[in-house]
């Protein structure tokens, strides 16, 4: 079973820090992103998600989202985690991400 508690880093150069879950779950974080469509400078920005009660299987889906502090703009994301024949912790991820916009007439652009 996977611990989501700790550092985890992605293939392109992001990295997220996971506090220990609470008793209902809930965990805290922070996020350090390698990749951004901005040019204000990247800092980290806080998390906040939950993770699902394993299954009888021992499987660990989770969610959270970062409140990202240098753009206006929010992402969540929602996962699984696995592990390997070696014992290696893989999360696999899918996320959305909210950017602000001027006008309601604009707002079909704003979700990535």
């Amino acid at each position: 079973q996977c611990e989501l508690q700790g550092l985890w880093k992605n293939e392109l150069g992001s990295n997220m820090t996971l506090s220990a879950l609470d008793a209902a779950g809930a965990f805290t974080g922070s996020y350090h992103t390698a990749v951004a469509a901005t040019n204000k400078r990247i800092v980290v920005s806080p998390l906040k998600g939950a993770q699902q009660h394993p299954s009888t299987k021992g499987k660990v889906t989770f969610g959270f989202t970062v409140q990202w502090q240098f753009a206006d703009s929010i992402t969540v994301f929602v996962g699984q985690c696995f592990v390997d024949r070696q014992g290696k912790e893989t999360l696999e991820t899918t996320w959305l991400l909210r950017e602000e916009v001027p006008s309601h007439k604009d707002s079909w652009k704003a979700t990535r």
